[in-house]
């Protein structure tokens, strides 16, 4: 009986071991899952902060002309007045859907989550493709008001103009898309000799009303940009009881200041704009190129231009700094708004030179 005890004893005592070890190796094994779960996550983020710097490249500025006659001979078409215009349009959307990492402000997942300068950037270009199909729809491509406007225009215009956050069903790039594509079939059929269906009108009164646009939204980005370092605003509405004879009126003031948060997002939607906007000009510039030079008007579009582009300088800081005006560190907000003001300057100078009879 003893025996059997001490062995029943030593059995126990082996038994009560086994689990020591076992709670040994489960120990190591957690630990082990832990490091290699903080490296796959270090891993990640790592991937996803280089993604998200190589995708904030903006993409460069490509020449509208050759282009388009690029295009053409892909195409095997006919380069007809308007051809350029609309080639340059589309050129400037798809380069928004398909540059590094493609549309981005609809992204739900790292990097395109977190990113903010480029979606504000794709944002800018966006306004100015609204702005010229719908300067396509309502005025390049009808002769009168009273006149039927084209199809494939009044199909494009609507789908540029759908929400630019949308993920799915439908996603914007679809809908953005299937605006390319319905540019593509009116330009298809503006060069084809067989088909009269398609128009193009060079006239001034058409390219002073798409100006028109153009000139409001350099307006309003100046004085956003403006706001970067707050400044006092007079609000100009006066009311006639308020005059009272022999008296200045009296003029309320506020100031008007642009969020922390918010200012990198103006400076890139300007960024973005001007992009968009200097490759239209230039488009512009060769299929209005016969009421230009009848208006003295060519330098003038050259000026705009060129302010444009030289908002497109490389950004050498890591962020956009907004110091005060005249003070230590640089504004660039600032710098983007001298720019974008002289070029809505040279704008309302080109609509006085295009109204004048």
């Amino acid at each position: 009986m003893l025996d059997w005890k001490n062995r029943a004893g030593k059995g126990d005592a082996g038994e009560r071991a086994a689990p020591k070890g076992t709670a040994t190796r489960g120990y190591l094994g957690g630990l082990l899952f832990s490091k290699a779960l903080i490296t796959l996550v270090v891993v990640y983020l790592l991937v996803t902060v280089a993604l998200g710097w190589y995708w904030s490249e903006e993409p460069d500025l490509f020449p509208v002309q050759q282009n388009a006659q690029a295009a053409a001979e892909k195409e095997g078409r006919k380069m007809v007045i308007g051809y350029t215009t609309v080639e340059t349009l589309k050129t400037v959307a798809s380069t928004m859907l398909n540059k590094p990492g493609g549309y981005i402000s609809n992204d739900r997942f790292p990097p395109g989550l977190w990113m903010d300068n480029m979606p504000s950037w794709e944002y800018g270009v966006l306004v100015q493709v609204r702005d010229m199909s719908r300067a396509l729809r309502k005025d390049f491509a009808r002769s009168q008001s009273q006149s039927t406007e084209d199809g494939d225009l009044a199909k494009a215009e609507p789908r540029f103009n759908f929400d630019n956050r949308s993920w799915v069903l439908p996603s914007s790039e679809s809908e953005f898309q299937e605006a390319i594509n319905s540019l593509s079939r009116y330009q298809t059929r503006l060069s084809d000799p067989n088909q009269t269906g398609a128009l193009f009108y060079t006239r001034a009164d058409n390219l002073n009303n798409w100006l028109g646009d153009v000139g409001t939204r350099l307006g309003s980005l100046s004085q956003r940009l403006s706001a970067s370092v707050g400044r006092v605003k007079l609000n100009s509405t006066l009311k006639t009881e308020t005059v009272v004879a022999g008296q200045a009126p009296q003029v309320d003031e506020e100031i008007v200041e642009t969020p922390w948060m918010q200012i990198d997002n103006v400076f890139y939607e300007a960024r973005g704009q001007a992009w968009a906007l200097s490759h239209l000009l230039r488009a512009i510039e060769v299929d209005f190129a016969d009421v230009l030079a009848k208006k003295n008007a060519t330098v003038s579009v050259r000026q705009i231009i060129r302010e444009l582009e030289a908002s497109q300088e490389p950004l050498w800081s890591p962020m956009v700094l907004n110091g005060s005006g005249f003070g230590v560190w640089a504004n660039h907000s600032l710098v983007m708004a001298n720019y974008i003001s002289r070029a809505n300057a040279a704008v309302i100078d080109l609509r006085q030179l295009l109204s004048q009879g």
